[in-house]
């Protein structure tokens, strides 16, 4: 009796073992065309999400995949293949923040702030991902990470609608143990998508890269100007337009309103 039942209780944690290799190995062939390994293939998006990591293990050694993911981030940059980089990560306590360490880095290579912008509720893969589409309103994006989580993330973006390619940076050598802990995220992954059906812990107000300038159709442009300056322009104009009217009906003879008839009332000026 006993060893039958240690025969099954066997049997069943090797089927369920089959079975998440199985999953994590169609997750890898479902979105393996899109992913890149090299710069120069890049296509050229708008957006680089950076998934973040830490910067250093608890031991203070510093993390290879963080810095594989930094260069990686520098040389989309810098390729051109990318205009903005945006760095997701947690941000969950005061002494730890992701989202700032890879700007700080990012910057003393070279990259203006100007081009980088931080997401602070990246907590999970799912979270960084919908975000950017959802919050940054952001459909077609590059990620920026190792391949396995290239993998993970591409297929999360899939199962939502979002269209997006990866560039899988490369890996330390002894990466054996997060391979194998690889499975179970892309595990949870699948429960929170098929199953738990999840979003991100947190959402917002929407934030494009970059900020939409609300410019009228009519305004005049002028060469070497931002948009901001010209609605300020714009603005300048109305208002001395509307204290020019104000006086000219300041000046004028007020007439007595005709007694069978209301006051007219003077609508407001509206610029052109």
């Amino acid at each position: 009796m006993i060893k039958r039942l240690l025969v099954g209780f066997i049997g069943m944690v090797v089927l369920m073992l089959i079975v998440a290799i199985g999953l994590d190995r169609w997750i890898s062939w479902k979105t393996k065309d899109y992913i890149y390994d090299e710069v120069q293939e890049l296509p050229h998006r708008q957006v680089g999400v950076v998934l973040g990591t830490a910067k250093y293990y608890r031991t203070g050694v510093i993390n290879q995949y963080y810095l594989y993911r930094i260069q990686g981030a520098i040389n989309a940059y810098n390729s051109g293949k990318v205009k903005y980089l945006l760095l997701s990560g947690d941000n969950a306590l005061q002494s730890y923040n992701e989202p700032m360490t890879m700007r700080r880095d990012l910057m003393a290579a070279g990259i203006p702030s100007s081009d980088i912008v931080l997401d602070y509720a990246g907590f999970r893969t799912l979270d960084s991902i919908v975000r950017t589409r959802k919050v940054f309103d952001t459909n077609d994006f590059l990620v920026i990470t190792q391949r396995f989580h290239c993998e993970r993330a591409l297929f999360i973006a899939l199962h939502m609608g979002i269209q997006a390619q990866c560039f899988a940076v490369p890996s330390p050598k002894n990466m054996l143990n997060v391979r194998s802990r690889e499975i179970f995220a892309r595990l949870g992954a699948l429960n929170d998508l098929y199953i738990l059906k999840r979003q991100p812990r947190f959402l917002g107000p929407l934030i494009p890269i970059p900020a939409v300038h609300h410019v009228p159709e009519d305004a005049q442009g002028y060469p070497a100007v931002t948009p901001e300056q010209v609605l300020a322009l714009q603005q300048l104009l109305a208002n001395e337009k509307k204290t020019a009217q104000k006086k000219l009906l300041a000046a004028a003879p007020e007439k007595e309103p005709k007694p069978e008839m209301s006051q007219e009332v003077v609508p407001p000026f509206r610029a052109k």
